[in-house]
């Protein structure tokens, strides 16, 4: 599964802060009227814009990296649009979804952004979740469910930050091995 695990190799906890239901679309996400800004840097201001209280939470840095936004299936229907994932990622959120968009879940992986399916996950805004690499624990509830594990290939493609630090790495990787063997 994706780590999130802390550098010193034991579970993460983190916050549910904002609960989302089924088909949360990525205009919901990023809003349409906002696609002219595309600068990693500049999009992740209107993450969630139309929930008004909750942007302001995320633009004043009230929300801590490594905070999860929980949704059902289906997150990230809709259009094909970068930002969404992007957004969120400037954040450095953790979404856990029952179930992702096709084009959304690739974006994410392609971004970095620390995307987990849990399909049977029970949360609840404020609750604090353990997340270890097959499973999380509500410790509110005191319940665990199993992570749906993503391909290795789309793991290690998130843990390296995205997909052009993945990238990077194995280009610099080869470059040092053929450097080595002569």
């Amino acid at each position: 599964m994706v780590s999130i695990e802390r550098s010193d190799g034991h579970a993460a906890s983190a916050r549910v802060v904002l609960k989302l239901g089924d088909d949360i679309s990525t205009d919901a996400i990023y809003p349409g009227r906002y696609m002219a800004t595309v600068l990693p840097s500049e999009t992740p201001q209107y993450a969630f814009a139309d929930l008004a209280a909750f942007n302001a939470r995320l633009r004043n840095r009230e929300i801590e990296p490594g905070s999860v936004v929980m949704a059902g299936s289906n997150f990230g229907c809709g259009s094909s649009r970068e930002q969404a994932a992007s957004c969120l990622k400037g954040h450095e959120l953790v979404v856990i979804a029952r179930g992702f968009g096709r084009i959304f879940l690739q974006n994410a992986v392609n971004l970095g952004l620390k995307v987990l399916v849990c399909p049977n996950l029970e949360a609840e805004e404020g609750d604090e979740l353990k997340i270890t690499a097959d499973q999380v624990h509500n410790i509110t509830s005191n319940n665990s469910y199993v992570l749906q594990s993503l391909p290795a290939a789309r793991r290690a493609i998130i843990d390296a930050g995205g997909l052009i630090p993945y990238t990077r790495a194995r280009l610099m990787r080869m470059q040092t091995g053929k450097t080595e063997t002569g």
